[in-house]
């Protein structure tokens, strides 16, 4: 995140007010945490895919685009919904690849997930994980933002605290209950 936080926010509001040439200087400022956070989904996902890191930033900054009666209220709250429509993304993708298949058995995921490890995974457990996570989100919003950006991003503590706007002690604090939950139901669900 090479760019001042408030030359963003200036950026995103010349760009809802439709000033020419705000998306190509907010393109140039963020291209690269864009990046950052695409190659974060994508570690996660299996060998051989054929979405690209590249594409998903493309991809996300082309429905941006068409988010123009956004209200954007600042810096944070653009990469929360690019991360998540990155997420989406994802998700749809991982559910066309699996459409694709016949036959397809019982979701079985590795729990591993929690130590944010970057080793691939498969479609089936995005999909599971992004399902229990939208069953936490119903009922804990912040849990859910939390785990998010850490299973799906990949962000540290300190980077989600930053993100979200909260102390690290509540990050850690939320994600260790969120976690153990998200576990719980994915072990209950029979995809541990």
């Amino acid at each position: 995140m090479d760019a001042e936080p408030d030359e963003i926010t200036v950026l995103l509001r010349r760009l809802r007010q439709g000033e020419e040439g705000a998306a190509d200087k907010l393109w140039r400022l963020v291209y690269e945490e864009l990046r950052r956070i695409a190659r974060a989904y994508m570690r996660k996902e299996a060998p051989g895919r054929t979405l690209q890191t590249i594409a998903l930033v493309h991809e996300a900054w082309l429905r941006m685009a068409d988010q123009t009666r956004v209200d954007w209220q600042d810096r944070t709250h653009f990469y929360a919904v690019v991360a998540q429509m990155m997420r989406r993304m994802l998700v749809d993708h991982a559910r066309a690849r699996l459409a694709d298949k016949r036959g397809a058995g019982a979701t079985k995921v590795s729990l591993e997930w929690v130590e944010i490890e970057p080793t691939p995974q498969k479609f089936e457990e995005t999909l599971a994980v992004d399902e229990v996570l939208s069953r936490l989100s119903e009922f804990d919003q912040q849990q859910a933002r939390i785990a998010e950006r850490r299973y799906f991003v990949g962000m540290t503590v300190d980077e989600t605290a930053m993100a979200l706007g909260l102390a690290s002690r509540t990050v850690d604090r939320e994600w260790a209950l969120a976690s153990a939950w998200l576990r719980a139901e994915l072990s209950r669900k029979g995809a541990a």
